[in-house]
C-alpha cells in the first residue's frame, strides 16, 4: 500500500469527529447544570416508549398493637406519577469549507462549548419552572408561591406584591417542608443573581456561607454560593420569571422566582443523552453541526419544594 492511500482525511476521519465534538459538548453541558444536578434523575436511554410510571406511594402510619388481636392492616389506593419524553431541542450549526479552512481551532471550542450552555440551560429551565405547580400552584403566574420578605404572604399576580429575601422568609419555607415531611437532608434552594445580592447583606447568610475556605472543605461548584441554616444555595440566572399565561399575552412580571426543594420533588429522564452529529452537505459545501437531546420532566412531590416571589 503506498503512501498515498493511507492518510488520515475528514472522510476517513469522519466517525472520529463526532466523538470528539460529544465529549466536548458534554462537559460544557454538565459544567453548565444547576438545577439538573440537584433533583432525581432516570435514564431511559436505548428504551422505547414516550411515558415513564414512577409510583408515589402513600405514608402509612404506625398501629398500635395490643395483646392476643390482629395486627391492623394499611390498606391505601397508590397513584403514579406520569413523565412525558416530549422534550427534543437541538442546537445546529452550518460550518462552511471556507470557515474551516481559514478559522481558528477555537471556532469549534466555541460551538461545543455552546452548544453545551445551550442544551444545558434549557433542561434547567424546564425543571425550575416545575416550581410554578409548589404548594399546589398551577400556572405561570405562581399562585402557589409566597412574597420573599416573610414566605407568609401569598404572592400575588395582580398586585405585583413580591418583596426582597429576607431571613424570616428563608426560616418560614424551611419549616413548611419540616411540616410536610421532607427529608432534611438533599434539600437545595435555588435563586435568581438579585437574591444572591441579597443574600450577601443577610448575616446569617454570611457567616455560614464560607465556611468551607478557612476549614479547608470549600465545596463551593455549578453556581453553589454557600449554605443558610443547612440548606445549600446555588445562583441560576434560569430563575423563573412569572408571565400572566392565563390571559395569553405572556406579560412578564418585574419579579423572579426563589425555588427551596427536595432532591425528590421532581425527576428528569433522559432518553437520548447529549450527543453530537456531523454531516457534510455538497449543496451547501459545508458541514452540517447538530446537538441535541431528548428528555421529561416532572413534579413528583408537590409540598417538597417551595416558590419565593422577589424583585428582579
Amino acid at each position: 500500500m503506498g503512501l498515498g492511500t493511507s492518510h488520515v482525511t475528514t472522510t476517513t476521519a469522519n466517525t472520529f469527529i463526532p466523538e470528539i465534538w460529544s465529549d466536548e459538548i458534554v462537559a460544557a453541558y454538565k459544567k453548565s447544570l444547576v438545577a439538573a444536578n440537584l433533583v432525581k434523575k432516570m435514564s431511559f436511554k436505548g428504551k422505547k416508549g414516550d411515558t415513564i410510571h414512577i409510583p408515589s406511594p402513600t405514608r402509612g402510619d404506625a398501629s398500635v398493637k395490643a395483646a392476643s388481636t390482629q395486627v391492623t392492616l394499611i390498606a391505601a389506593t397508590e397513584t403514579e406519577v406520569q413523565v412525558l419524553i416530549n422534550k427534543h431541542y437541538e442546537y445546529s450549526r452550518l460550518i462552511e469549507d471556507i470557515v474551516e479552512a481559514q478559522a481558528l481551532s477555537s471556532l469549534r471550542s466555541f460551538y461545543t462549548e455552546d452548544a453545551g450552555y445551550a442544551l444545558g440551560k434549557q433542561v434547567d429551565s424546564d425543571l425550575i419552572k416545575l416550581g410554578r405547580l409548589a404548594q399546589g400552584g398551577a400556572g405561570a403566574r405562581y399562585a402557589g408561591a409566597f412574597i420573599g420578605s416573610n414566605g407568609t404572604t401569598a404572592y400575588d399576580y395582580t398586585t405585583d406584591n413580591q418583596a426582597a429575601l429576607t431571613d424570616a422568609a428563608i426560616r418560614r419555607s424551611i419549616q413548611r417542608l419540616d411540616d410536610s415531611d421532607v427529608p432534611m437532608d438533599n434539600r437545595f434552594f435555588i435563586v435568581p443573581p438579585s437574591s444572591r445580592n441579597t443574600l450577601m447583606g443577610l448575616a446569617r447568610f454570611t457567616e455560614q456561607a464560607f465556611v468551607g475556605e478557612q476549614g479547608g472543605n470549600n465545596t463551593i461548584r455549578n453556581g453553589e454560593i454557600g449554605d443558610v441554616y443547612g440548606v445549600k444555595v446555588y445562583v441560576s440566572t434560569n430563575a423563573d420569571t412569572p408571565t400572566d399565561a392565563n390571559d395569553g399575552s405572556g406579560t412578564a412580571q418585574p419579579a423572579r422566582i426563589c425555588l427551596m426543594a427536595h432532591k425528590d420533588s421532581m425527576v428528569l429522564v433522559e432518553q437520548v443523552g447529549i450527543r453530537a452529529q456531523t454531516q457534510y452537505k455538497q449543496e451547501y459545501l459545508g458541514t452540517l453541526f447538530t446537538a441535541d437531546t431528548l428528555y421529561g420532566v416532572a413534579e413528583l412531590r408537590d409540598y417538597a419544594s417551595v416558590a419565593l416571589a422577589v424583585p428582579t
